[in-house]
């Protein structure tokens, strides 16, 4: 088989994007995401939320592999509440909802929601810390705790 001379520009992974404050991540349920019955997975869910926060990062222009590879840090998850209401199910389109809740010198909580449609399959809370190399809690860069700020101010405005 040939492989094409380039890859079409429109070709790109997925990206999210802020509306009102509020960070939206498609993603759709893959036949590896579900169990025997065609149920997504429990553990599945958290994936597609780190995929949401991880895309959020960057649209904030907050380069976590620059921040590690310098020294400076990296995130950690280091709380989760997490509720299931609803299953998502194979070949489901769904949406990831973050909203930035609290920001605080050394770490940031995220509220997180995937919606199929008007349905609200989950709810989540996840607690972010910024470490250091050694895994001590460390401030995170100010830039990033002013992105954090400017975008939980425009959720509250709406």
């Amino acid at each position: 088989m040939a492989l094409p001379n380039s890859i079409p520009p429109d070709i790109k992974p997925h990206d999210g994007r802020f509306a009102g404050g509020q960070h939206f991540f498609a993603c759709r349920v893959y036949f590896e995401d579900t169990d025997f019955s065609g149920i997504v997975y429990h553990a599945n869910y958290l994936r597609y939320m780190e995929r949401a926060r991880s895309d959020m990062l960057r649209q904030l222009e907050m380069d976590q592999n620059a921040a590690y590879e310098s020294g400076e840090g990296v995130y950690a998850v280091v709380d989760l509440s997490m509720k299931y209401l609803l299953p998502a199910k194979l070949d489901d389109d769904l949406v990831c909802i973050s909203t930035v809740r609290t920001v605080r010198a050394a770490s940031v909580i995220i509220d997180q929601n995937i919606m199929r449609g008007p349905d609200q399959l989950t709810s989540a809370s996840v607690h972010a810390a910024f470490l250091s190399p050694a895994g001590r809690p460390r401030r995170q860069p100010k830039a990033w705790t002013k992105a954090f700020t400017s975008v939980m101010e425009q959720t509250d405005t709406k």
